[in-house]
């Protein structure tokens, strides 16, 4: 697969995660080290171990996942997205403690639901009968670094805006969500 491809779908696939990671770091209070290195990390594995899993999958259960994964990647983000609209509702800050996206289930399934697609690629790379294992460390790496920058660039505006980043960053996510399972649907 030459370079210029290569990276090319390796920043389309970045997008989900760019697009989550702006909206984590708008939620997110105060930014540390820790918060961008738990999500650029995790962001960046998963993306490359979705190609490897597709790939080795192959075609056995390439029509179950095709059928799916969609549904998944949409129920998870309406989730997550639907979690930081109920977090941000007028009075809820003094009644809950705020969720840390960066850590726990919340981080696995934001993981998750950002690299479906780079599974998808993977099992295409089965098919074609291209080798998974360079083109996979590059879209690790680039998720990785564009998941960086989206939550260092939503950190830096969010404070300015009170309660509402969490607003935004819900309505981001679900509207990734649906933009996933609208572009399937529709072919």
């Amino acid at each position: 697969m030459p370079w210029i491809e290569t990276l090319g779908l390796a920043a389309g696939l970045a997008m989900d995660a760019l697009a989550v990671a702006l909206a984590v770091g708008l939620s997110l209070g105060r930014l540390t080290f820790r918060h961008v290195f738990r999500l650029a990390f995790h962001f960046g594995l998963f993306q490359f171990l979705m190609p490897v899993l597709g790939w080795l999958a192959g075609r056995t259960v390439e029509a179950h996942i095709r059928e799916v994964d969609h549904w998944i990647a949409f129920a998870l983000l309406v989730f997550v997205g639907a979690k930081m609209l109920w977090e941000a509702r007028p009075g809820a800050e003094e009644r809950a403690v705020p969720g840390d996206p960066t850590r726990g289930w919340m981080l696995v399934t934001l993981s998750v639901a950002t690299s479906l697609d780079a599974l998808a690629v993977g099992l295409s790379m089965a098919f074609l009968q291209v080798s998974v294992w360079l083109p996979s460390v590059v879209i690790g790496v680039v998720a990785c670094a564009f998941t960086a920058f989206g939550i260092l660039g939503g950190s830096r505006i969010g404070p300015r805006l009170g309660r509402w980043p969490n607003v935004v960053g819900g309505l981001v996510l679900i509207g990734i969500g649906v933009k996933i399972l609208v572009e399937h649907l529709g072919g």
